[in-house]
């Protein structure tokens, strides 16, 4: 393990001095006019963009959002024990976090949308693999950081880590009264946040820097390792959710297309879709037929539904009425 250090620091990671990398720090951490106006920007970008479930209008708020700036400062400044820049960079993260979700709930109640688009529904259900996402964009940013001739990376690892959507989707859960979806979201952003932080800390060290206070780095490495033990839970349940649920699916697709809906060959599917935010699941099925699909119909793909995945759910039939048309060859006069 000291080989691997020596090796990496050695091979020239750390690149700017650390009384440079400081003043960088202290500058990107303080809330300024600037700051204050590209995370409003950005905020109602994201907000719109979930809105009209527009994946493009959310990229483009990604690219804007200042978060990261600040962030890089908070695992610096418990390395080195360096109070200013860990007051000023918790203010301004704090402030853009309360900012971000009052603006979106705002539009949220503006703009009130019948149901959740893909956008926001995405980001309500975090697993492991959005903390190793944020953890791998960490680093990157980190990196990033102390070597800027890299610089243009940052706008890639904002896109990947995606702090500011997270945020939106609070606020339009919460000015929509879906309070699981503003947990779901919450728990994203935390995630988000605590994988950034470990892993800028890995690169600072890594590059040398903190070598002033082993108390510092000793507390601020126990606490983002208790904070991902913890988050590694929950995150760890929605994973394994996320992975039965995709199960399930798949098993719904197959009774209910190869077996023809219960010896109904006329029917043809469509789309299949479940709900799984219901008390009981709900099984939308789009499909076409030329002839009447009745309640009892219905109740015995239920119940076989039951019976083959041991769940309860509850299927609705979205039926396009067919008609079948064949030319009358007899009709057609030979020459």
């Amino acid at each position: 393990m000291l080989k691997a250090y020596k090796l990496i620091k050695d091979f020239g990671l750390e690149a700017i001095p650390l009384l440079k990398l400081r003043e960088s720090l202290l500058n990107d951490a303080k809330f300024t006019q600037n700051y204050l106006v590209l995370t409003i920007s950005s905020c109602l970008i994201a907000t719109l963009g979930l809105l009209i479930n527009s994946a493009a209008v959310i990229i483009g708020a990604m690219i804007i959002a200042p978060l990261m700036l600040p962030l890089r400062g908070m695992p610096f400044a418990t390395l080195e024990g360096d109070l200013k820049l860990l007051r000023l960079s918790f203010t301004s993260i704090f402030a853009a976090t309360l900012m971000s979700i009052l603006f979106s709930g705002l539009v949220g109640l503006i703009i009130r949308i019948p149901e959740f688009g893909s956008e926001i529904l995405s980001r309500t259900q975090p697993t492991l693999i959005d903390l190793l996402i944020a953890i791998a964009a960490g680093g990157v940013s980190g990196y990033a950081k102390i070597r800027p001739q890299v610089g243009d990376a940052i706008p890639g690892t904002a896109i990947a880590v995606a702090l500011m959507p997270p945020l939106c989707v609070i606020g339009i859960a919460i000015s929509q009264g879906e309070w699981d979806a503003a947990t779901g979201s919450s728990l994203l952003y935390f995630t988000n946040l605590i994988g950034i932080n470990l892993a800028c800390l890995g690169v600072y060290v890594l590059a040398g820097y903190a070598r002033s206070s082993e108390l510092a780095r000793t507390i601020s490495w126990g606490v983002s390792i208790l904070l991902i033990v913890l988050l590694t839970i929950p995150l760890g349940i929605s994973f394994f959710r996320l992975v039965n649920h995709a199960q399930v699916n798949n098993s719904i697709r197959e009774i209910l297309v190869t077996r023809s809906l219960v010896d109904r060959p006329d029917i043809e599917v469509d789309k299949i879709s479940i709900n799984w935010r219901k008390t009981t699941p709900e099984v939308l099925v789009v499909a076409r037929t030329a002839n009447e699909i009745t309640p009892e119909e219905v109740a015995i793909v239920e119940q076989l539904l039951k019976q083959e995945l041991a769940l309860s759910l509850k299927v609705i039939f979205d039926v396009t009425p067919a008609q079948l048309i064949e030319s009358n060859q007899s009709s057609i006069t030979q020459p």
